[in-house]
């Protein structure tokens, strides 16, 4: 190995920051910094949100947050799930849930009004509150949306599915359209009811929201 030689006059001062100047370019390149800011996102939802039937670090909300943590993206994801919730519980719940400190809120709320058989006009007013409601906090939203159980009918099916993709294009909000989407009723990935998805199953949620997270916090960041 050849050793670098320094003009003279070059002193020890000199050479000690060509030093660190190459040992920080060397830092810089194998541990690139962090593009995105700590951010703190509520997950506001029902048993599907909360965990239902399975240790907490399986929960979307901690399998969430995993999945942007071993990314490298210092983003919290508060549990703001309760089972058995219906969109009328969100709603009361809301404004206690999202502070100041709330970036974002992801909405998976409906399926207990379906399974109630809730009038679908019920499950609209409050979901479009909730939505109208997020927008004068100022805060950033990911809708996603729920199906009907189809044993209730062709007609309520059909009304109550209406409401999420309507509300999305109306709020100008980002919308997922079924939280469920690739796991229901797939033995495989749910619990024995057949209604909660398994810790496979919200590994399966976890990888198609995420993205969807990311692109909105990106939106939110200010021009450079």
């Amino acid at each position: 190995m050849r050793l670098k030689t320094y003009p003279k006059g070059y002193g020890v001062v000199d050479r000690l920051v060509n030093v660190l100047s190459v040992c920080t370019l060397f830092v810089l390149v194998a541990f690139p910094a962090q593009a995105d800011g700590p951010s703190k996102i509520l997950a506001l939802g029902d048993s599907l949100t909360a965990g239902y039937g399975m240790a907490q670090p399986d929960s979307f909300p901690r399998q969430l947050e995993a999945a942007f943590r071993s990314q490298g993206h210092d983003i919290t994801i508060v549990n703001g799930g309760v089972s058995g919730d219906t969109s009328a519980g969100g709603r009361s719940r809301l404004d206690w849930l999202v502070g100041p400190s709330i970036d974002l809120v992801i909405v998976e709320l409906g399926a207990n009004d379906g399974l109630r058989g809730i009038d679908p006009a019920e499950t609209r007013k409050n979901m479009d509150w909730i939505l109208k409601r997020l927008k004068e906090k100022k805060v950033s939203v990911l809708l996603s949306g729920m199906q009907a159980p189809p044993n209730l009918g062709a007609d309520y099916g059909a009304e109550f599915n209406a409401i999420y993709p309507d509300l999305a294009k109306i709020h100008g909000v980002a919308f997922d359209p079924f939280f469920l989407q690739g796991v229901a009723a797939d033995p495989a990935l749910n619990q024995a009811d057949g209604i909660h998805p398994n810790a496979k199953g919200v590994g399966v949620i976890v990888q198609r929201i995420a993205p969807k997270v990311l692109e909105i916090l990106a939106q939110k960041k200010p021009a450079p």
